[in-house]
């Protein structure tokens, strides 16, 4: 196993090939920063001249001042019959003035003659040419050996010549693809080891997609089997199952193998870097992620909190905190007494010398819960009733009562209209106001009403609802649950 391995990220074309991902070049550009404070060795940005955006990549690129990552432009070998100098596919790569190419070549025998129509040597003659006109033009290249382990089980010998024909050509590192994403890592292990016996083991490097879901597993398998560069994109995003999730191969390679590919700085950067890069790609940052997922390092069962709160990391693989993530305690109707004593401890409410109060705190939550609260989504709302429970929550305000009037006006507009009425520091204040629909109205009255005594509600933004309806089957009598997600730009919470 190598001790230094090379990261290659094509977030920025393989995965943007995802179904429901359209980046802007703005998008892009901050999705490569990201990614370059993430320690990446190399950003794909796009293939030059497939489309105006990816162009317009390539032309502000030298706008981003990389500190550690160099940006690669992608394309494929030159065409059948074609000098490499006079096809116009490399003279776009070239025109881009990235420093590295990455070429794909066909490296399944049945590939070349059905899809591409063109002979077996011919190929090989395409991506030698492609190569080594890319080479003299002083552009690193890499190849792409498309198909490669469904060829190599076809044709172990082309699957191999193709790759000397690259090594031939110049190419420093040939990459063996699993395009479909179907092989597993007994074939992989199997696959890299006889490879690395036919061509120099320090020029191997893997792509993997996850159609198997084994995508990250193949490429820690190639990792030890010898392969020294790997491809990926960022939380796993790409056509069809996706590709192998750079953010999980950066942390294995690094807290679970030993390879030093980034900086423990950078290490800590990684939660953040990959919430960051999912919101760009507007995509919702997925809970349940490997090491960065706002749930990798949840407990809910008691059983499990009662062990944390003996022996810190009972239930965790690794210190949250080294990948910038952070330990949470779920209480729900699951929770024991020693989840609400640490999550008191954790609000500030020392619940170890009240053994009675928490045993009621658990109980009003289990309560509430079979009434359809849900307490792990909403913290703010445990908070409050812990404080309320302990006797030491404060009224800020006191509601006397509202009202809302929803109209139909001559001009066919629907407005709603509220009014409230609070006592807050010993005043009484009534204030209306109109909004788009009741909670909107609400809201913005309320607001009126409380702006003079706590000016700071200026600064707290709804940020998000979710409304589920918990008994559909009883129509308009079903019982609705609404999370709130609020937020003052320092702290989010949810209600």
């Amino acid at each position: 196993m190598s001790t230094d391995v090379v990261l290659y990220d094509t977030t920025l074309r393989d995965g943007a090939q995802m179904e429901g991902i359209s980046l802007t070049v703005e998008d892009k550009l901050k999705v490569a920063m990201w990614l370059d404070t993430l320690g990446v060795d190399y950003i794909e940005g796009g293939w030059p001249g497939s489309n105006p955006k990816d162009i317009e990549f390539f032309r502000r690129a030298h706008e981003l001042r990389l500190q550690n990552a160099r940006i690669a432009c992608f394309g494929a070998t030159r065409r059948p019959g074609v000098k490499a100098a006079d096809d116009l596919g490399l003279k776009d790569l070239l025109e881009s003035e990235a420093p590295v190419a990455c070429i794909v070549g066909k490296a399944h025998d049945l590939q070349v003659t059905e899809a591409l129509k063109t002979t077996l040597d011919e190929n090989l003659a395409m991506i030698e040419d492609t190569a080594s006109h890319l080479t003299r033009e002083g552009l690193e290249v890499f190849f792409d050996a498309e198909h490669f382990f469904d060829g190599y089980k076809r044709s172990s010998q082309y699957a191999v010549h193709t790759l000397r024909a690259a090594l031939a050509g110049g190419a420093t590192t040939v990459i063996l693809c699993d395009t479909n994403g179907g092989t597993l890592p007994h074939d992989v292990a199997t696959i890299i080891s006889a490879v690395r016996s036919e061509v120099d083991a320090s020029t191997i490097g893997v792509h993997f997609h996850n159609d198997t879901e084994c995508a990250v597993a193949n490429s820690l398998v190639a990792v030890e089997r010898g392969a020294t560069h790997v491809q990926g994109a960022a939380n796993g995003i790409g056509e069809r199952c996706g590709n192998a999730n750079i953010i999980s191969i950066i942390a294995n390679l690094k807290l679970k193998l030993g390879i030093d590919c980034v900086t423990d700085e950078q290490l800590e950067m990684l939660t953040s870097g990959a919430h960051a890069i999912a919101e760009i790609c507007n995509i919702t940052p997925e809970l349940h992620k490997p090491y960065v997922g706002a749930s990798a390092f949840a407990t809910k069962a008691g059983l499990h909190t009662s062990g944390l709160a003996k022996l810190e990391g009972a239930y965790e693989h690794i210190d949250p905190a080294r990948v910038g993530n952070a330990r949470r305690l779920l209480v729900s109707e699951l929770a024991g007494k020693s989840t609400i004593v640490l999550k008191g401890k954790e609000l500030g409410i020392d619940l170890e010398a009240q053994p009675a109060l928490a045993g009621e705190i658990l109980e009003a939550v289990k309560g509430l819960e079979h009434a359809g609260y849900h307490f792990e989504a909403a913290d703010a709302s445990l908070e409050l009733l812990m404080r309320r429970k302990a006797g030491i929550d404060r009224e800020f305000f006191r509601l006397e009562s509202f009202r809302v009037i929803v109209e139909k006006r001559e001009e066919g507009r629907v407005v709603s209209e509220a009014t409230v009425k609070i006592w807050a520091s010993g005043e009484r204040h009534i204030a209306t106001a109109e909004g788009n629909g009741p909670v909107n109205a609400l809201d913005k009255a309320l607001r009126l009403a409380l702006a003079k005594f706590y000016p700071g509600l200026n600064a707290i933004d709804l940020l998000d609802y979710k409304v589920r309806i918990l008994e559909e089957k009883k129509g308009t009598g079903a019982v609705t649950r609404v999370l709130l997600d609020a937020g003052d730009g320092v702290k989010e919470w949810s209600t």
